[in-house]
């Protein structure tokens, strides 16, 4: 039996979880700071980095008494080093070094793309799954497509270009006057929409597995607001705060407009990779993986299984690293207690 403390705190979640052999969630505290951000519309990575400061000490004490485990209990503690918010990926990094150093247990670094691939294993708890598989991962700073031919072994088939999906719920969502986070909000307001309203634009790219959604975010704020001024028309954030709805459109026509451009540009393209590339099974993960129209329309699009976390696991969370932190402790990783953060770090089949 191998038990791993995770940390995680790449953006705007302080969560700690103990997990049993990768695939047994004994705890899992998050201490979401939503409201902390809401006013901004978007995560202000100062407060932040001083949130997750102020909260990592409780939530990993917490984490620690609902397991029911001691630091002598631990195998390994595994914090995620990358890609995120600077300041935050140092809290998280530099704790777990603290508690590691203290408890004399074996650091991990951990990507944090590579801990939403592992919410699946956490979730389908001993399942054997086949490779290779088609991963999507989607969230407010991160679209990657990802062939997975083995564990930890990965291969970049694309990614976007501009927005990351979430992003651009969230930058459509405050155009739209909807609150902080977009992508749920989002989802609500398209339910009571029509998705055929606004035949809004996809991107065609040159390379296959790419995606951008710039074009689509400016294309709903054409649609949307009334007399664009330049600020507007150049996409610029400060026109996105100012600009006037006009008076005579649907929110709801708009976010399943919307919606339904954005999901179609993701099942397309993931739906071809797994085709091309042989897949036995294709993977969603990362905060978007949660809508419900994303979900459908995979399903429809594919007749291979697709996979996805239960709700709870799809937006940061440390069960994922520990999961994740478990498997390369299982490949004998360990990492030096002067590792620093990789606020950029791509998914490879390398850890340094």
């Amino acid at each position: 039996m191998t038990t791993i403390l995770g940390i995680e705190t790449s953006c705007d979640e302080t969560s700690a979880a103990v997990v049993v052999d990768g695939v047994s969630i004994k705890s899992n505290v998050i201490a979401s700071q939503v409201d902390l951000h809401a006013r901004y519309g978007g995560v202000f990575p100062e407060i932040a980095s001083r949130a997750h400061a102020e909260q990592i000490g409780a939530v990993v004490k917490q984490a620690m008494d609902e397991a029911e485990v001691t630091y002598d209990q631990l195998d390994a503690i595994a914090v995620t080093r990358g890609p995120g918010l600077v300041g935050s990926l140092l809290v998280g990094v530099n704790y777990a070094k603290g508690a590691a150093l203290a408890s004399k247990k074996p650091l991990i670094g951990v990507n944090h793309l590579e801990g939403h691939i592992y919410s699946l294993w956490v979730s389908e708890s001993r399942r054997e799954i086949e490779f290779p598989i088609v991963v999507l991962i989607v969230s407010g700073g991160h679209t990657e497509l990802i062939l997975m031919t083995g564990h930890s072994q990965y291969e970049r088939l694309g990614g976007t270009l501009d927005d990351a999906a979430g992003e651009a719920f969230d930058k459509v969502g405050r155009l739209l006057g909807l609150p902080f986070p977009g992508g749920p909000n989002i989802e609500r307001a398209a339910a009571g929409g029509n998705p055929a309203a606004y035949d809004f634009p996809r991107a065609r790219l040159e390379e296959p597995y790419d995606f951008s959604f710039s074009g689509l975010k400016t294309a709903v704020m054409r649609a949307a607001t009334v007399a664009p001024s330049a600020a507007v028309r150049r996409g610029e954030a400060a026109g996105e705060r100012h600009a006037q709805l006009r008076s005579d459109v649907s929110i709801a026509d708009l976010a399943a407009s919307f919606q339904r451009a954005a999901v179609t540009a993701l099942v397309e393209k993931t739906a071809k990779a797994a085709e091309m590339f042989h897949a036995t099974e294709v993977f969603i993960a990362g905060g978007v993986s949660a809508n419900q129209t994303l979900r459908q329309a995979m399903r429809s699009a594919t007749e291979l299984p697709v996979r996805y976390p239960p709700l709870i696991l799809c937006t940061d969370n440390a069960a994922m690293i520990a999961a994740a932190g478990y498997r390369r402790f299982q490949d004998g990783q360990r990492d030096s207690f002067s590792m620093d953060v990789r606020p950029t770090w791509p998914l490879t089949n390398k850890t340094s």
